[in-house]
């Protein structure tokens, strides 16, 4: 049927398709073990047959949004299974047991959540991205907290603090552009703000890490797994003397590759590449073993098993699990967007926005739904930024208020959505289910309460003229400009 001839969407049935979506997701979590798939591929259909009978939708309109959403899906499902390889690749040359070999002598146990935590908030500066620290020296991480008896939970939490603070603070990062270009805010100014949050959220976060680390020790360790790992790792990997500079190569060369601001998809194949030579050149494998362990992961049967379940992950299929299910969430994501459900479920939010606490909130919330419906980070910022943007400026707010909005909620809280494709990825890479980690993952908690809490306290909303600003909603007035010339 042609545009004409279909209806604005009901809000009782928008209501309904997210309402199936989360009940069902989380029932076959707690309680009835359906695979999520199968969860998507029924919410799915579900969304499909009420766009049918409601609004006017022939098959050939439901097929073109259908095949929207796998555009939009394609290129982080590639990006997915580059990682795939990059980790298999990290691990056979020696990169991955290296860091973990002098993690595990230089470490002290107390402190190994705040130093993980920190390592990974470094890195993520750097790269730009938690999906690529998380899977090389979060996947590290990992395996030192587990030779040092840690917790595998607050390990994945710390990790994952660490790495979205990182993203969040980078001007490399997709998301960090992606926020303010969405609110028409400048980039710096966007970062700047995102200090007022993720700056306290990171320090509460390393004060807790540093709690919880109190109750291990060197004292509290396991000697014998310390020394079973360190020589598994001797005798299978050829780490020592000038080989560890070679081995740094491929992380020199992603955080080189992301500070010039390449592609991620070129910066993963080269950092994948020169990690092949090297595992070819130092540790003896041959092209046809690379081309395997690319392809279906590195493993390894080293005598111990723990040592052999770490390092037996990676490779392009691994990530097929995870790329098929970002694929279904993305094509949910799109029949709700463009059949108009989202819009009509969405509408009804705006009653909540009349003073400013109360649209702060509302923009958390709606982005929380907006993850749990479309599983996409990117839609929840760009969907959320769009409907809301008119209220930041009836109230006459700088643009980097709603842009660190934005991030504080759809981007922060994304690995807390265990179907979303940020929360799937995490759990896959790291080896901890989502429901494990998540009670740990105190950054992506506190971020979005303290937006909340310092919208109805008014710290650190600005008004237009209130502070220097790059861009703004509306011209200056000669009076302002004065002001913030002598301020």
């Amino acid at each position: 049927m042609n545009e004409e001839t279909k209806k604005a969407m009901p809000f009782s049935w928008a209501f309904f398709c997210i309402a199936f979506l989360l009940v069902s997701m989380i029932c076959s979590l707690l309680w009835l073990d359906i695979p999520i798939h199968i969860n998507l591929l029924v919410s799915i259909g579900i969304t499909l047959i009420v766009s049918w009978l409601n609004n006017g939708h022939d098959w050939k309109s439901l097929a073109e949004t259908i095949d929207y959403g796998g555009k939009i899906a394609m290129q982080p499902t590639i990006i997915m299974m580059l990682i795939g390889c990059l980790i298999a690749s990290w691990i056979a040359c020696g990169t991955v047991p290296m860091i973990i070999y002098w993690g595990l002598k230089i470490i002290n146990p107390s402190l190994f959540l705040v130093t993980a935590c920190i390592i990974c908030a470094i890195v993520a500066i750097s790269t730009g991205s938690s999906w690529s620290t998380a899977g090389t020296v979060g996947i590290a991480l990992m395996g030192i907290g587990a030779g040092l008896g840690i917790n595998p939970a607050m390990t994945a939490g710390a990790i994952i603090s660490g790495a979205y603070f990182g993203d969040k603070m980078s001007p490399m990062s997709d998301t960090t552009n992606l926020a303010p270009a969405v609110s028409e805010a400048d980039l710096f100014d966007h970062i700047r703000s995102m200090v007022y949050t993720a700056g306290p959220g990171l320090v509460i976060s390393l004060i807790i890490y540093t709690v919880l680390g109190f109750k291990y020790s060197a004292d509290s360790v396991n000697s014998e797994v310390i020394a079973q790992t360190l020589s598994a790792i001797e005798t299978n990997f050829n780490i020592g003397g000038f080989n560890l500079v070679l081995l740094l190569l491929p992380a020199v060369i992603v955080i080189g590759m992301a500070v010039k601001k390449c592609p991620s998809i070129p910066t993963l194949m080269i950092s994948t590449l020169i990690a092949v030579i090297l595992a070819i050149v130092l540790q003896g494998h041959t092209l046809s073993e690379m081309t395997a362990i690319l392809d279906s992961g590195f493993t390894i049967e080293s005598g111990y098993a723990e040592f052999d379940k770490l390092m037996n992950r990676g490779g392009l299929q691994s990530m097929l699990w995870t790329a098929s299910l970002g694929m279904l969430g993305m094509l949910y994501g799109a029949i709700m967007e463009k059949t108009g459900l989202l819009e009509a479920f969405l509408e009804k939010m705006k009653m909540f926005t009349k003073s400013l606490g109360g649209l702060v909130t509302t923009v958390i919330v709606t982005n929380v739904i907006l993850l749990a419906a479309t599983a996409s980070q990117t839609l929840a910022i760009v969907v959320g930024g769009r409907m809301y943007i008119t209220e930041f400026k009836k109230k006459d707010l700088l643009p980097q208020t709603l842009s660190r909005t934005l991030e504080d909620s759809g981007t922060i809280i994304s690995p807390l959505v265990p179907w979303s494709l940020c929360g799937i990825y995490m759990a896959e890479t790291l080896g901890v289910k989502a429901i494990e980690f998540i009670p740990f993952s105190f950054f992506c908690w506190i971020c979005p309460l303290l937006a909340i809490i310092y919208a109805f306290t008014g710290k650190f909303f600005w008004k237009t003229g209130e502070k220097a600003s790059m861009r703004t909603y509306r011209p200056l007035t000669d009076e302002e400009k004065e002001a913030l010339k002598s301020a």
